[in-house]
């Protein structure tokens, strides 16, 4: 029974070892295939056939998703040409799939590199930092991290500087409105109405507004001082008229003397007395 016990458990451990067995053959039947794809993807881009090299890359990634090698190296390709947005993502893919310490180290280093092209000078920041927690010793990340971190605080403090103007236009802007609100208010023409609508409240029983001749004379009289026009000056007499004017005065003098000299020479009218 303990023989026929110890047979049957042989074959299943020889039955799992041979599935074992299989199983790592198959899988390293895949990723050769995936690393050859890479391989061919490889010298397409050293004979600059981006085209097809970025079909190999996909292939390999198909044939094995977590295939960092063919991630990496299209995200690589696409950072070459331009393509920011598509490296970006090929080595965030990149970086979730490294197991190694320094696949995850390259992968975030070139996430930074690729934020520092986009102007992504925080973000850049923790790439790199990212980066050195997997490599250390890496003093080329370094010092991109320091490059980053420098401009990170410019941006800052240019962000900082354009939220002040903002609010500095905002408060004007304020300013401003409140000034037109004031001056709304007192608008001459606003006044000039209502001065207007209490005028004719006040008219006469000819439905003319009172005093409005004593009121027009008043504006005549000022509007007339206002123009400056001079006042009648007092006529300016000759000596020969003046001459002539005494003696005018002189034979008229005569003429009412001799007329009381007269006048005495004939006495006085004397009224008759009544009877009693």
């Amino acid at each position: 029974m303990r023989l026929m016990f110890t047979i049957i458990l042989a074959a299943v451990i020889n039955f799992s070892f041979a599935q074992d067995k299989d199983k790592e053959k198959e899988q390293q039947l895949t990723l050769d295939k995936a690393n050859s794809y890479v391989y061919q993807a490889n010298e397409l881009i050293e004979a600059d056939n981006f085209i097809s090299a970025e079909k190999e890359y996909r292939k390999a990634i198909s044939e094995l998703p977590s295939n960092v090698a063919g991630t990496y190296n299209l995200g690589h390709s696409y950072y070459e040409k331009g393509n920011y947005e598509e490296a970006l993502y090929r080595h965030t893919e990149a970086a979730k799939s490294a197991v190694t310490k320094k696949e995850k180290h390259h992968s975030y280093h070139n996430i930074g590199n690729i934020f520092m092209k986009e102007k992504l000078c925080k973000e850049a920041v923790e790439a790199y930092k990212s980066a050195l927690r997997n490599d250390p010793t890496d003093d080329e990340t370094r010092y991109n991290l320091a490059v980053a971190k420098e401009c990170a605080a410019q941006q800052k403090q240019d962000q900082d500087k354009k939220e002040e103007k903002k609010d500095e236009d905002k408060e004007n802007d304020d300013k401003k409105e409140d000034k037109k609100e004031e001056d709304k208010k007192e608008d001459p023409k606003d006044k000039g109405d209502q001065d207007k609508k209490n005028g004719e409240d006040e008219k006469d029983e000819d439905g003319k507004p009172k005093d409005e001749k004593n009121q027009g004379d008043g504006e005549k009289k000022e509007d007339k001082k206002e123009q400056g026009i001079p006042k009648p000056q007092p006529r300016q007499l000759s000596a020969q008229q003046i001459k002539n004017l005494l003696e005018a005065m002189n034979n008229q003098e005569k003429k009412v003397q001799e007329k009381i000299n007269a006048e005495k020479q004939k006495g006085a009218k004397v009224k008759t007395e009544k009877d009693w």
